[in-house]
């Protein structure tokens, strides 16, 4: 039988037990403490047994474990105890982190100029760029609220196909396993008294849900029977909308009015959730017509199990051979061409990426400036102190023991910065999505807790970066021998060495900063250049959306009477309607003939329908004949004696070269009828600023066969009133006057050609503001490292001053040293800019992206900062009193 325990091994105390106890008992008191449990749990053992003396050191251990926690985590924490008490040897590194802390803390109190400079500069680089992060990651990063996004794609020629085409194809598109089509719907909602509110929405066919691969959180979406002409109008409204309808699951089934039809809501999706763009709100079915051949609708597919959009080539090619092959086209509107297929992520934000990533590039050069900005700074600082770490470092502190006060400066300096730039994040946020001009993109972006996360998170990590610049160069120079040469600035060699390389890395950043901006500004200027044929200085924009239940008839009439509501308000001198709005949507595209001239090929031109007035208000200039007036807009759309038309100056050089247009007669564009022409205008920008100017008819708005229930009022104001500050005013008297039409939007001309400018125009103030940040982080290194220089040669500038050496040499001496750091920072940036230059060609527009202007504008500005910033030091230094600084040392 196995051996029984001896009598010591009985009265010795449980091995757990005194892990337990050592582990959490001062090292001073641990062996007292463990010598007297000892001598009682033997003295339990002889009176009570084994068994009864264990379960009381067990007793004893639990009770005592939670006061010993509390007071070793308080020890930890605080540091107040003495060494003898500690828990192990040299302390807890909890306890160094904390006296560390408090250091650092009375340190930058100490210094509040280079606290605030750093915090500051830290921030402002860590805040934008976390903005723009934010931005960006809302708008391309972000998963898309479908199953298996990236499967899901968007036909070539967005809102141009028919109901015919899809209703030939329907159930079988080549490489797709299913297909829906969808066009805008942008409808009015009627809510009891209140004037009717603009819903933005879309209508599609039932395979829509379905492609998307998307389930209603409540309710249902479409069924098959919904889009059967005849079918009872049904809606699928968004979470937002129905948290404005009451939030209330009894929504399913309540009956609204939207677009002036009574609607049933069937079901409502999840939060989250949209299609095709973030503001869309509500989705009805369109009752399909296979005969309808209007050309409004865009095809979104999923494609077939297995299947790519790299592997769309035969799909493709199958299509359009089908569609060439059944439907007649005309040479602008042949499907069967340059058919392509992209996801949807790429159709939807694919445009927004040139600007979104400049921006973040930019941001980017920021926050590297800031970084080494505030490097060169933690560098002068600490080498300021190079004697008094060198003193510590001879009285027994170790290397890692120095650098993890530098370290947690750093790590102070970067958490404060981390704070402010999270607030600087917030409100530069919104400031960046309505320069960004994201249009529906923007009105949904939400700044969430991430953003702030990762401000923190990039503050830290930098500061940490930052922090290892000047412990290399303490160490590099040996710390211990900088005592026997503090008379002659220590370890300045390899400081100022580094110091003028992080100051070469500013200005080769901001060099790319500038340098960009000036290519944009050149753009800008360019395409502002482009005279767009039509004023837009003193002209205001309100779009608005009329019911849907009207007829043609009487939209017209309800038209006449916004246009006559909007005329009569005091400051307002004319105003008018169209039906798109120049230099933001092409007009309608139309197929021309011209009378007498039989043998002409066929071929379309745009149509433009409006009302008496615009071309007027609208400031386009009158070459031959009459323009358009009231008695025109009282045409009999069933008389066939044909109406009246305008044609601009390229429409008239194209088809009535070296005659007089007047009085000659064209197809009116949507029948067979003639109009006769009454009058040859100037050629104006159309759907877009750039490009050669197309030829257009102006048609009375009554000559269309439809109006569309999206119409687009402009006004002109007198003399140099705003039109903005008369948006409200328009706006009160549009909903006194036809309380069901909705506001889709208010603008100015001004803001519209702002916007056709393009990206260019959209980063100009945003990249104008950063190269300014630039610059002035620029000259804050510039000064601070040539202050650091200056006054680690006080010394000498005092004995060569006293010697005879001319104050004036001084200061050329120290500009000149600041001239050539500048000078190499320079050249840096303008190779990297150079081989960098291609990426920014989709933003420029008739220039080079080595635009020799633009770059030679940089340089002088740079130079001019960097002498400016020298400059100051370099005055200070030649006022250097000898007897003073002889004095002193």
């Amino acid at each position: 039988m196995p051996n029984s325990p001896t009598s010591s091994e009985r009265s010795s105390l449980p091995s757990i037990a005194a892990a337990v106890v050592r582990a959490l008992t001062p090292r001073a008191e641990r062996e007292e403490v463990l010598s007297e449990l000892t001598v009682e749990f033997r003295e339990r053992v002889a009176c009570d047994g084994s068994a009864s003396a264990r379960l009381w050191i067990w007793r004893q251990c639990a009770q005592s474990v939670p006061h010993l926690v509390r007071r070793s985590v308080w020890r930890g924490t605080t540091g107040f105890e003495p060494q003898s008490s500690r828990m192990n040897p040299g302390g807890p590194a909890l306890e160094q982190w904390i006296m560390d802390g408090r250091h650092a803390f009375r340190r930058l109190t100490r210094r509040p100029r280079y606290a605030l400079l750093s915090i500051l500069t830290l921030a402002l680089g860590i805040g934008g760029t976390s903005a723009v992060f934010g931005i960006a990651r809302g708008v391309l990063f972000d998963p898309l609220p479908y199953k298996n996004a990236e499967g899901v794609a968007l036909f070539w020629q967005q809102y141009s196909w028919t109901q015919k085409e899809f209703a030939f194809f329907r159930g079988a598109f080549p490489g797709f396993s299913s297909v829906a089509q969808y066009t805008d719907y942008d409808a009015t909602l009627e809510l009891g008294d209140a004037p009717a509110q603009l819903v933005p929405g879309i209508s599609a066919s039932s395979e829509l849900f379905a492609v998307l691969g998307a389930q209603a959180a409540m309710g249902r979406t479409f069924n098959a029977t919904d889009d059967v002409r005849g079918a009872a109008a049904v809606a699928v409204i968004s979470h937002s909308l129905w948290v404005e309808l009451g939030g209330d699951p009894s929504v399913l089934g309540r009956r609204i009015q939207l677009g002036g039809k009574p609607t049933t809501i069937v079901g409502v999706m999840p939060k989250g959730f949209w299609f095709p763009a973030p503001t869309t709100r509500v989705w009805i079915p369109e009752q399909l017509d296979p005969t309808e051949q209007n050309g409004k609708f865009t095809l979104v597919g999923r494609l077939a199990s297995g299947n790519t959009i790299d592997r769309m080539a035969a799909p493709l090619a199958q299509l359009t051979a089908a569609l060439g092959k059944n439907f007649q086209y005309t040479p602008q509107f042949d499907k069967s061409k340059n058919a392509w297929v992209k996801s949807v992520r790429e159709s939807f934000v694919g445009p927004l990426r040139p600007t979104l990533y400049a921006t973040f590039a930019a941001m980017a050069m920021i926050l590297l400036i800031a970084c080494a900005n505030v490097a060169a700074l933690m560098l002068g600082q600490v080498e300021g102190r190079s004697s008094e770490l060198a003193v510590r470092s001879a009285l027994g502190a170790t290397q890692g023991r120095i650098s993890m006060q530098l370290l947690s400066e750093a790590l102070l300096l970067g958490g404060l910065a981390g704070a402010v730039g999270g607030v600087i994040a917030a409100i530069s946020f919104r400031w960046l999505i309505a320069a960004l001009a994201l249009g529906e993109w923007g009105n949904n972006a939400v700044l969430d807790w991430r953003v702030f996360a990762i401000a923190m998170f990039a503050a830290i990590v930098c500061s940490v970066v930052i922090s290892l610049a000047p412990t290399f160069s303490l160490w590099r120079g040996r710390l211990r021998d900088v005592i026997g040469s503090s008379r002659t600035g220590g370890v300045r060699g390899r400081g100022i060495r580094l110091e003028s390389a992080l100051v070469v890395v500013e200005v080769a950043l901001a060099v790319l900063v500038t340098a960009g901006a000036g290519l944009l500004v050149r753009s800008v200027d360019k395409l502002y250049a482009i005279n767009p044929g039509l004023e837009t200085k003193g002209v205001g924009v309100l779009s608005v959306v009329l019911p849907s239940d009207l007829s043609d008839v009487r939209r017209a009439q309800v038209t006449g009477q916004l246009i006559d509501a909007v005329r009569v308000l005091p400051g307002v001198k004319n105003a008018a309607t169209v039906q798109m709005l120049p230099l933001r949507a092409s007009a309608w595209n139309a197929g021309i003939v011209v009378e007498g001239k039989p043998d002409l090929p066929g071929s379309t031109t745009l149509v433009r329908l409006v009302s008496d007035g615009y071309l007027e208000t609208m400031g386009i200039a009158l070459r031959q004949g009459r323009l358009l007036s009231a008695a025109d807009m009282m045409y009999d759309f069933a008389d066939s004696s044909g109406g009246v038309v305008v044609i601009n100056e390229s429409l008239a050089k194209k088809y009535f070269p070296g005659e007089n247009p007047l009085g000659r007669r064209v197809n009116s564009g949507f029948s067979r009828k003639f109009a006769r022409i009454v009058g040859v205008v100037g050629d104006a920008a159309e759907g877009e600023l750039r490009g050669p100017m197309a030829p257009v008819r102006y048609a009375p708005l009554v000559e269309a066969p439809f109006v569309n229930s999206t119409q687009h009022i402009v006004f002109k104001v007198k003399g140099d009133l705003r039109p903005s500050a008369l948006l409200a005013s328009a706006r009160a008297a549009v909903h006194a006057t036809q309380p069901r039409v909705a506001i889709q939007e208010g603008t100015t001309m001004d803001q519209v050609l702002a916007r056709s400018v393009g990206p260019a125009r959209q980063l100009l103030t945003i990249v104008a503001l950063l190269t300014a940040l630039a610059l002035f982080l620029g000259a804050i290194g510039i000064y601070g490292v040539m202050s650091h220089f200056v006054a680690r040669r006080q010394r000498d500038w005092g004995i060569r001053i006293a010697l005879g050496l001319r104050p004036v040499r001084v200061l050329s001496g120290v500009v000149g040293r600041g001239t050539r750091l500048v000078a190499v920072g320079v050249v840096c940036g303008l190779v990297a800019f150079v081989l960098l230059a291609h990426l920014m060609r989709s933003l420029v527009y008739e220039i080079q992206t080595t635009d020799p202007l633009a770059i030679g504008a940089s340089i002088i500005v740079l130079l001019l900062v960097g002498v400016a910033a020298a400059m100051i030091p370099a005055l200070r230094a030649s006022r250097t009193d000898p007897a003073i600084v002889l004095r002193e040392q």
